[in-house]
């Protein structure tokens, strides 16, 4: 990142990037969804790729001068195949939501019946969620999960049978168990559904092999490359040949122009990155560190919905504190923790004020914390939690958190 050069050119926007810097590098980030990616990939984000605008697929564009930006978007799409092990892959999705939307066009019409998790139980808006396009323009049965927030399976296959859905989603943007892509192929091959697994969360695990894959389950398969796959922001689609072309289709012209070909050169380097042995290893410490801070704050009397987790994230349920979601993760925010809030099951909260806290392993490992870390932070959370009207008190769980960010340190020059 040429930060000098845009503080040359735009002394304003290079300030408020600067800024955002430090607060990257001074904060604990548990947001689930966000990591660091590496220097190269966003050097790539920022080439004169930019410039180059590709309609279409690689060579079959409608403008010319694309020979070096097929071979780019190609080598994105054969390194993602080897990776995930499937036919096909579509990079060109600007975002995981449009990915989504990309399959909604190809295998359902709108009014058709699809089944999707309840948002409010761990689902993503573009599953079914009545303020998405997901929601307006199909018929959505949601399934949830049970006490122990565990998706029923016998629940969902006795739903998908009475609804006859066309489509059933597999996936979440909050669910902390292992998901089980086989009993949803059963369900959905009973019923004449195609399926969809969203891995958006957990691409990262499903490429190092630390969660099953949907490969071979799954007819589509979706996912945004910048959460646990730590690449740009963006989204796949993959699929096996028989779809190959539909799903082209639906991308482009049926969602999107131009493709990002910065971004898909940005997106050809996580691929990579994420096929080392390296990567794998981390993938691996992702869980460990997840459920150490599960364990930790577990032991520091907080309650985590489901008792634990089996991936990257979990949620801390705030009800026996009665303390709120958006409450908490404010208070989180001062002591230099980031983090969101959200539902739990059967939430007595709105969404906007939620009982939950979502926590997450993924960018606190790309900075090289281990489970002696996680339980410090653990304990930073949890007196957080209890002290919340105490001003020194998060002023102390403040230094706390600075000395694990200053252990671990972040980007160590990108001034130049």
């Amino acid at each position: 990142m040429e930060l000098d050069i845009i503080k040359r050119e735009d002394p304003q926007v290079g300030e408020l990037i600067e800024k955002e810097l430090e607060r990257q590098q001074n904060t604990i980030e548990l947001i689930a969804s966000e990591n660091f990616t590496s220097e190269a990939i966003m050097a790539a984000c920022g080439t004169v790729l930019t410039n180059k605008y590709a309609e279409g697929k690689p060579h079959k564009r409608f403008y010319n001068g694309c020979e070096n930006v097929d071979k780019i978007e190609e080598l994105a799409q054969e390194r993602c195949k080897k990776l995930f092990n499937v036919g096909h892959a579509n990079v060109q999705p600007h975002s995981g939501a449009q990915a989504n939307m990309a399959v909604f066009l190809y295998a359902v019409k709108p009014g058709d019946t699809v089944m999707g998790m309840d948002l409010s139980n761990g689902g993503h808006l573009s599953h079914g969620s009545p303020v998405n396009f997901s929601g307006m323009y199909y018929n959505i049965i949601s399934y949830g999960v049970d006490e122990n927030g565990c998706i029923d399976y016998d629940e969902v296959e006795k739903l998908a049978e009475e609804h006859k859905p066309k489509l059933i989603i597999a996936g979440a943007s909050n669910y902390s168990k292992i998901i089980d892509f086989k009993r949803f192929r059963e369900i959905a091959d009973k019923v004449g559904a195609y399926l969809m697994a969203d891995i958006a969360h957990i691409a990262a695990l499903v490429a190092a092999g630390v969660h099953p894959s949907p490969a071979g389950y799954a007819h589509f398969i979706t996912t945004t490359t910048h959460k646990t796959l730590r690449g740009p922001r963006g989204g796949i689609i993959m699929c096996d040949e028989e779809h190959a072309a539909g799903i082209d289709k639906a991308v482009f012209p049926g969602l999107q122009g131009g493709p990002l070909e910065h971004i898909i050169a940005a997106k050809a380097i996580a691929l990579k990155e994420a096929s080392e042995p390296a990567f794998k290893e981390y993938a691996k410490q992702v869980v460990k560190n997840a459920k150490a801070l599960a364990q930790g704050l577990m032991d520091e009397g907080m309650d985590i919905v489901g008792g634990g987790t089996e991936n990257h994230l979990m949620t801390l349920d705030l009800r026996k504190f009665n303390k709120t979601g958006k409450d908490i993760a404010n208070v989180l925010e001062k002591v230099g923790i980031t983090a969101n809030k959200n539902t739990v099951p059967n939430d007595p909260q709105s969404p906007f004020v939620t009982s939950g806290v979502r926590l997450g392993a993924a960018a606190v490992t790309t900075r090289g914390f281990k489970e002696e870390d996680m339980v410090e932070v653990a304990k930073i959370i949890a007196s957080a939690v209890t002290a919340s009207d105490n001003e020194q008190a998060l002023k102390n769980l403040r230094e706390r958190s600075l000395k694990l960010c200053q252990k671990h340190p972040l980007y160590k020059d990108m001034r130049h």
